[in-house]
């Protein structure tokens, strides 16, 4: 505990510097995926290469995309957009599905009653699909939040500044205490990005809200 109060602003920093790295690909993902999601429910044909491609992203091994991504990208390898890129492509491998099949479990029938009161197809999806569509995207979202979290440690093995310092230096030095906070630190961190996405969700959908009720 000593060691802990000792080095909170490391703690805090590194903390800032992993929220950054982890959330900001998050929202990046999905701008990325709707409109990819969409084309995979929209066209029939689209919906197994599009689904099925952006799946196998999530196959390429995190720490070897870190260590491609500054030569393709021509950035240092400590550069935090070699992160940021990564993470955006992990999170549209998990999230194109989600948008797609979000987007799918909205009623023909609502669809149709939104056609016949003369929604174009564009307002259509902003203001009935999309919304409706919500709460399947949501809890895409928390997965994707949790495994950004996760992976984004992974990248202290190249040196980048954020919570998994504390992994890979503890193990380094066999000390236990040090990994015990890398490792609460980044549970706190997934469990706080959660509640941000079920609050947030909570606000997009009131009418859910007025049904429990």
């Amino acid at each position: 505990m000593s060691w802990f109060l000792d080095h909170t602003d490391d703690v805090l920093s590194y903390g800032l510097q992993h929220i950054y790295l982890a959330g900001l690909p998050l929202l990046l993902g999905l701008v990325i995926s709707l409109p990819i999601g969409w084309l995979a429910r929209r066209y029939r044909l689209l919906y197994p290469p599009l689904i099925a491609g952006s799946g196998l992203l999530f196959t390429i091994p995190s720490l070897a995309l870190f260590i491609l991504l500054p030569g393709i990208l021509g950035r240092s390898i400590l550069d935090p957009v070699n992160v940021i890129v990564a993470m955006t492509i992990y999170t549209v491998a998990l999230l194109v599905r989600t948008v797609a099949d979000g987007l799918g479990a909205v009623p023909d029938d609502v669809n149709q009653a939104a056609t016949a009161m003369g929604y174009t197809r564009v307002s259509r999806f902003f203001r009935v699909e999309l919304p409706l569509a919500v709460p399947v995207i949501s809890a895409g979202l928390r997965v994707a939040a949790v495994s950004n979290v996760s992976i984004v440690s992974v990248a202290s093995l190249i040196g980048v500044s954020q919570l998994g310092l504390f992994l890979t230096d503890g193990y380094a030095r066999s000390f236990g205490t040090e990994l015990v906070v890398g490792i609460v630190s980044c549970i706190v961190l997934a469990l706080l990005f959660d509640l941000v996405i079920q609050l947030a969700t909570r606000l997009l959908t009131p009418w859910q809200r007025v049904a429990a009720a």
